[in-house]
């Protein structure tokens, strides 16, 4: 069965001890699909490593480098969105934005032409759209609001900007000028350019920790409300709009695969972190900055492959399988084995009891007692 939502002291202490070893683990593993770190001076972080997670009674585990801050980077498209849903309703939402995985990079100029709007809010297109619809009567307003929420979801009442990435990355924001103009061209956008493009590196720019990161992936995971706080950050209405994006959506152009294999509602961003939500269990953040050739952290990646691979937590496992916490449960259990093909075809002795050629079922007579 899966967690209880209110976790026993000792279910606690078995959760840590667990992810206290898979970091462990992860971190002894080589780091030979590394492509690439952004911005290129990252490589100086690459030895950092975290991972937290935060269950929805408020119970949290840190482990590594989780004081480190970090740039939410495209994890702050899940927040932008939310609060786009938030303002505008879903079906408005919708007719401005998809929720159809794209197949193609995360700055790609691809879109759905038949709705004649970005494939999802996960990708740059989209997120520039739902930045595009959160209300305000400027720049300062939308942002405040994104920060009033995203402060909600963390926890932390302090969370800030940063002023200096933000200067930036809009000085470096050719590709996504590209974008927003090409959109507006095609009526994807109405909003003023220079102004969409602000509220969107805003919220890429805010700084956070791997342990807040993982208290806002649990308000997720425990409808809308922060399990530490108590404080609601999102309506409850739409949390099944945001995690399911997030599912289909989340890792770039590994989306469909990651679904497919890990399993678990996630959002990456390439400052390195990942935020998973697993609904009505637990919120877990990652950060490691080396990335794959997605833009995904390998780390990062591996860390919440071996969670759902080893610890049952892909979201359509069987709950039989979770292991995470578990009392008296198997530290590393193996997945089970596949059946052999035709596992599930007719028995043999079914195969013996076919048909005659005139199409009736033979007797089974009774052996000799």
């Amino acid at each position: 069965m899966a967690w209880d939502e209110t976790l026993t002291e000792q279910e606690a202490r078995r959760a840590r001890e667990q992810l206290e070893q898979l970091l462990e683990r992860q971190a002894r593993m080589g780091t030979a699909d590394v492509v690439t770190y952004h911005p290129p001076e990252a490589i100086s972080q690459r030895d950092l490593f975290a991972l937290a997670g935060t269950h929805v009674d408020g119970t949290q585990w840190t482990v590594g480098d989780c004081d480190h801050r970090f740039p939410l980077q495209s994890i702050s498209k899940v927040f932008t969105y939310a609060l786009a849903l938030e303002d505008n309703g879903r079906e408005a939402t919708l007719s401005r934005v998809g929720v159809e995985p794209s197949g193609d990079p995360f700055n790609s100029l691809a879109f759905d032409e038949v709705n004649r709007r970005p494939h999802n809010p996960m990708v740059n297109a989209g997120a520039l759209v739902a930045a595009d619809i959160v209300g305000g009567a400027d720049v300062e307003e939308r942002v405040g609001r994104l920060l009033e929420r995203m402060r909600l979801y963390t926890g932390n009442p302090d969370l800030e900007v940063d002023q200096e990435l933000l200067d930036a990355q809009l000085a470096d924001a050719d590709r996504n000028l590209g974008i927003s103009y090409y959109m507006r061209s095609l009526g994807m956008l109405v909003g003023e350019v220079a102004e969409i493009l602000a509220v969107y590196l805003s919220a890429c720019s805010v700084m956070v920790t791997t342990a807040e990161l993982s208290v806002a992936a649990a308000t997720l995971a425990h409808g809308g409300i922060n399990p530490r706080t108590e404080e609601r950050a999102m309506p409850r209405t739409y949390v099944r709009d945001v995690i399911g994006v997030m599912f289909t959506c989340g890792m770039y152009d590994a989306a469909g695969q990651w679904a497919n294999d890990v399993g678990i509602p996630a959002k990456s961003g390439v400052s390195g972190g990942i935020m998973a939500s697993i609904p009505n269990q637990v919120g877990l953040g990652v950060f490691s900055p080396g990335l794959d050739v997605h833009g995904n952290s390998v780390r990062g990646v591996n860390v919440c492959r071996e969670l759902s691979d080893r610890f049952g937590l892909h979201i359509f496992a069987d709950p039989g399988e979770t292991q995470l916490g578990r009392l008296g449960g198997r530290v590393w259990p193996e997945p089970e084995p596949e059946p052999e093909p035709g596992a599930l075809d007719p028995r043999e002795e079914d195969e013996e009891r076919a048909p005659d050629d005139d199409g009736a079922v033979p007797a089974v007579v009774d052996a000799p007692a």
